[in-house]
């Protein structure tokens, strides 16, 4: 390709591209952040923000470094950079011959620059400095997004749950009606997951790279003499990341954090996606979520499809998360050869859906409905027996526990649960309709909802 006038890359799948999302609806619309454009826009960014850092030192001048950002397009702030002069399918298919796409890019990078300045770039690095910075700026973007949206669905789940936060309803355990609960005690349970989720995406360290080539930091103490010691903090500031202070060349932890941490995101957001699919059935319809997905089949359908992409997600992330931890646990000596390279696509992929995950949950929330006749009606359906705890902590020590268990059984083959009660000798006094009411039997659901929906942070 020309070294000084290569077309710039756009952020279209153009024809032919291997993954337009066709298999990964969940993240159509929503992994621009991660697609090889960015990464490579990343990649330009962590190679001028070394140019930046040794300027800071200053042992490159400043016209010249403001001469290598001007050639290349790019800037080294913490925004996505404009048009690369790239192609990126011809830098992927360089890459093979190397294994990574840094050692060509860095060739590329040279050319498009006049000879003075060419020794400036890629100044003691290594091709894993470089795309470790890169991935490590491409999940600050992404994080960022999944943040937004995650504080969005909180601000529509607090309210659901305040606005349902008295509506009984069935609680359900092993699939089967339990005790009861509220509406509003379930969303803050959903809330609560997805908040304990986004605090900790908040607390990640995402750090620059800088060791050089094993890990020892020779070459740029060799270059820039006892001074550049301060490089690595100074290479982290000019790109907005966090200095690790230690290599992690192989020391995996910034990866396995992250992974860590995306996956109980959409953990969090797959308890949300799979109470909507069940709470939808046509059989339950407590909830409905909007307009929803056709049948090529059955046109009577609407399905939930935004919970069904976050369950597809959240199924696929845990998976994910583990192949980044095997990677760590086998990156050897002070490069590793093979798990490296296997953290590249796995970690974009878990970003990936993540992001559509998030972004399918922050409208999922929004648009979540409560039929409360089908919620009354479900809650009736065991004549009662859904208080069969509570009748046995009341009725036990007036009638021993062999009673009260033949009691909840005549109850469960028909009989009425109120007038079995209001038979028994021993139970002269007790307030019966209270005591079969379910909105008695709720516990601390409303104080629970309280508190979580109280504390909604943007």
């Amino acid at each position: 390709m020309p070294s000084d006038a290569v077309p710039a890359t756009s952020p279209a799948a153009p024809p032919g591209a291997f993954d337009r999302g066709l298999l990964a609806p969940v993240a159509v619309g929503h992994d621009e952040l991660v697609s090889d454009d960015a990464v490579l826009a990343a990649l330009v960014r962590a190679e001028l923000g070394l140019v930046r850092a040794w300027e800071a030192l200053g042992a490159v001048p400043a016209d010249a470094a403001d001469a290598i950002a001007a050639a290349w397009g790019a800037d080294a702030g913490p925004e996505q950079p404009g048009p690369l002069a790239i192609e990126g399918a011809e830098l992927a298919a360089a890459s093979v011959g190397g294994g990574n796409p840094v050692i060509p890019l860095v060739s590329l990078l040279r050319l498009a620059l006049v000879p003075g300045l060419r020794a400036w770039v890629h100044r003691g690095a290594t091709s894993q400095d470089i795309l470790d910075t890169a991935l490590m700026l491409v999940s600050r973007q992404a994080v960022d997004a999944v943040l937004a949206d995650l504080a969005e669905a909180e601000a529509a789940l607090a309210a659901f749950a305040q606005e349902h936060r008295d509506v009984v309803a069935a609680g359900r355990t092993l699939a089967q009606q339990a005790v009861p609960t509220t509406v509003g005690r379930r969303a803050a349970g959903w809330l609560g997951g997805i908040r304990r989720a986004r605090i900790r995406l908040q607390q990640l360290a995402l750090p620059a790279q800088l060791g050089g080539a094993a890990g020892t930091r020779a070459s740029f103490l060799e270059l820039g003499g006892p001074a550049a010691a301060e490089l690595p903090a100074r290479y982290a500031e000019e790109l907005g990341l966090d200095d690790a202070g230690a290599v992690w060349h192989t020391s995996r932890w910034p990866v396995t954090e992250l992974a860590d941490a995306l996956a109980q995101t959409t953990d969090a957001l797959g308890k949300l996606a799979g109470d909507v699919v069940t709470l939808s059935r046509t059989e339950i319809a407590e909830l409905s979520a909007g307009a929803g997905g056709g049948s090529s089949a059955m046109p009577q359908k609407s399905n939930p499809v935004a919970a069904v992409l976050i369950r597809s997600a959240a199924l696929r992330a845990p998976q994910l998360a583990a192949t980044l931890h095997l990677c760590a646990a086998l990156a050897e000596d002070e490069r590793p050869a093979g798990a490296w390279h296997a953290e590249w696509p796995t970690l974009r992929e878990l970003l990936r859906i993540t992001l559509g995950a998030s972004a399918h949950a922050a409208r999922l929330a929004s648009v979540l409905r409560v039929d409360r006749e089908a919620v009354a009606r479900n809650l009736a359906l065991t004549n009662g027996l859904i208080l069969a705890e509570r009748l046995s902590l009341v009725l036990t020590p007036l009638i021993g526990a062999e009673r009260v268990a033949a009691l909840v059984a005549a109850a469960a083959s028909g009989a009425d649960a109120a007038a079995l009660i209001a038979a028994l000798p021993e139970a002269d006094g007790l307030d019966i309709p209270a005591l079969l009411e379910p909105a008695n039997y709720i516990g601390d659901a409303a104080a629970a909802v309280d508190r979580v929906s109280g504390k909604v942070e943007s």
